[in-house]
């Protein structure tokens, strides 16, 4: 996918060390009447995400709070959100924002950053006293976490829950269960029935311990839970019809996950692809936390019609697909890693490969949303090859890295491959050993698309996703046919193999012959990328006028594009049923109608 650029976001605030620090609250405000208590959320090897929750214990309002806390030497504080921190050496000093520092009697609030180095926080104060509450002894720890809950005695409306107890060096008070990140119970034992359920349902259910002085400690692992009964799911066939979502669609494209359902496409897709987290360091991370996590929306941008609030666990794009799972429990969501930007740290990632896919699972299955994703897609452009970056891991490497995530992920998870479709002689296709690792992966989106554009900017023209070969091809084995049919040659079974289709189309300018093979000056204008166009804006502004190895063509002034159109998609999924493949995916939904035209002509296409 070669054009795959992020927008920056820019919404994480940058620390500065301060020489001084802010004033803390006075003696009289602080620590008996409220506690802060710490948790590690996340740990990516080369950093982590930190959270503290401060909670107001006392019986009068709280109007601020001031949390400090040492770390040792060589663990800082990177970024933070929901709060004011500095620091001085090795102390870190974290105070209210205007909107969230007055609590009342109960009330709790939370605050996070990211940080780098192995260290944990020591010398808690909060308000100038102990981060106790004043109800233990200095130095109480928070409790650990206990273990994954278990469930059983699933009904229509109902299920049981029980799990390990947590330790803790006070003593465990009571437990929270929380259902998809919310707090839906706190009880005493280490079991719980939570009632009132929906039918033919899918819930993620978490617990997490509670100490004498009310500290709470790390959330358990999720356990993923379907209640019996529902309704009949929308027909979609036996065929996976899979569309990208682009995590930073959100802001130039306005691009949200509502769009899903008021184009209508919902309910004619099987699975989505939520792109792109990155590979840093050898390690899966989230890329925008912005756009995935904290992004507000209000009840009319929602899917379920209900405005996000300042303090609710989860909010943004992981949320919006959350609420689109509840209003369409068929659809499967896979997160994305890598991409034609993001490609660069696969090769160090190769290097450590059960690593990696530890990394990875930590944060597929982030309690916080551990609901939301059915698996992981990796896309690395490419193994043992070169993309935007060259690669030098050897053939091995991508059979290595399919088998770690398997072995990490299980049978239960969704694992998958976005993969190269050069289908030439000694081509990308024949630099990875792919035969082998399909028999780890679920199955591959070969990406037949890019394969001609004005990155050749003197032309000649030629369609970006031919389905077959043609006299005057540009490049032998540069289509869909010869990629499918190598990719065959060397085991990969027709049913794991899906055929991409690109929702865009590619340009050049300078061009004086209505035909393909024409010579071009350069890139035609595109609205986000020179050379490049949604088809939402082709249709009308430059419509067809010929097809060529079954996808559209048109040239218009001095222009000239290729791109797929209903009937040139209605054909290729023909091909593809014949050809007996396990469906189509294509990039991206943001490019298609307001109606969804695309999207329905694959639906229409594949039984």
């Amino acid at each position: 996918m070669r054009f795959r650029h992020r927008a920056a976001a820019g919404f994480a605030t940058l620390l500065l060390p301060l020489a001084g620090l802010v004033g803390l609250a006075s003696p009289a405000q602080a620590a008996t009447s409220a506690t802060a208590s710490y948790t590690k959320t996340q740990d990516w090897g080369s950093g982590f995400e930190g959270k503290w929750t401060v909670k107001n214990t006392g019986t009068t309002t709280l109007s601020s709070w001031t949390v400090e806390w040492d770390f040792p030497s060589g663990t800082s504080v990177t970024s933070a959100w929901d709060a004011d921190v500095t620091s001085s050496g090795t102390h870190w000093t974290a105070k209210n924002k205007s909107w969230n520092g007055t609590l009342a009697p109960g009330a709790s609030v939370s605050f996070g950053f990211n940080g780098t180095g192995s260290g944990s926080p020591a010398n808690c104060e909060l308000n100038g006293g102990s981060c106790d509450g004043g109800t233990t002894e200095p130095g109480d720890s928070a409790p650990s976490a206990p273990g994954t809950p278990t469930a059983s005695g699933i009904t229509d409306n109902s299920v049981k829950l029980t799990w390990s107890a947590a330790t803790d060096d006070k003593g465990v008070k009571n437990y929270d269960v929380l259902r998809d990140g919310t707090k839906v119970a706190t009880v005493t034992a280490t079991s719980y029935t939570d009632t009132g359920l929906t039918k033919g349902t899918d819930y993620s259910y978490s617990v997490q311990a509670r100490d004498t002085a009310d500290q709470t400690g790390p959330v358990s692992g999720a356990v993923k839970v379907r209640t019996t009964g529902g309704t009949t799911e929308p027909p979609t066939g036996d065929k996976i019809k899979l569309g990208y979502f682009t995590e930073w669609g959100v802001y130039g494209r306005n691009y949200h996950v509502k769009n899903l359902v008021t184009s209508g496409s919902a309910s004619k897709i099987t699975h989505i692809n939520y792109a792109f987290g990155n590979v840093k360091n050898g390690q899966c991370t989230v890329d925008d936390t912005y756009a995935a996590y904290d992004k507000a929306y209000t009840a009319d941008q929602s899917v379920s019609g209900t405005a996000d609030t300042w303090d609710q666990p989860l909010r943004g794009n992981f949320n919006q697909l959350r609420q689109l799972k509840a209003k369409y429990p068929h659809i499967k969501v896979l997160y994305s890693f890598g991409g034609w930007t993001y490609s660069g740290g696969f090769g160090q990632a190769a290097a450590n490969a059960a690593a990696f896919a530890k990394s990875c699972k930590a944060v597929v299955e982030d309690p916080r949303w551990a609901d939301v994703f059915d698996g992981i897609d990796i896309d690395w452009e490419y193994p043992n090859a070169c993309g935007l970056t060259c690669d030098t891991s050897g053939p091995a490497a991508f059979r290595n890295l399919s088998q770690a995530l398997r072995a990490e992920f299980g049978p239960d998870y969704l694992v998958t491959a976005a993969i190269t479709a050069d289908g030439s002689s000694g081509g990308k296709i024949d630099a990875a050993d792919y035969g082998g690792a399909a028999q780890y992966l679920d199955w591959y989106n070969v990406m037949t698309y890019d394969y001609f554009g004005a990155f050749d900017k003197d032309g000649p023209t030629a369609p970006h996703s031919p389905l077959t070969a043609y006299p005057g091809i540009p490049q032998a084995g540069f289509n869909s046919a010869d990629a499918i049919a190598k990719l065959k040659a060397k085991g990969v079974p027709s049913a794991k193999l899906l055929l991409g289709i690109g929702f865009y189309g590619r340009g050049w300018t300078g061009v004086t012959q209505s035909a393909p093979g024409g010579t071009a000056t350069g890139a035609a204008p595109g609205t986000y990328e020179a050379g490049i166009e949604d088809y939402k804006v082709l249709k009308n502004s430059c419509p067809a006028t010929g097809t060529i190895a079954g996808t559209a063509y048109a040239h218009c002034g001095s222009n000239w594009w290729s791109y797929d159109t209903p009937a040139t998609i209605g054909s290729k999924m023909a091909w593809a049923e014949n050809q007996g493949l396990g469906g189509a995916f294509f990039w991206e939904f943001s490019g298609d109608t307001g109606n969804g035209e695309l999207v329905t002509a694959i639906d229409n296409g594949l039984d």
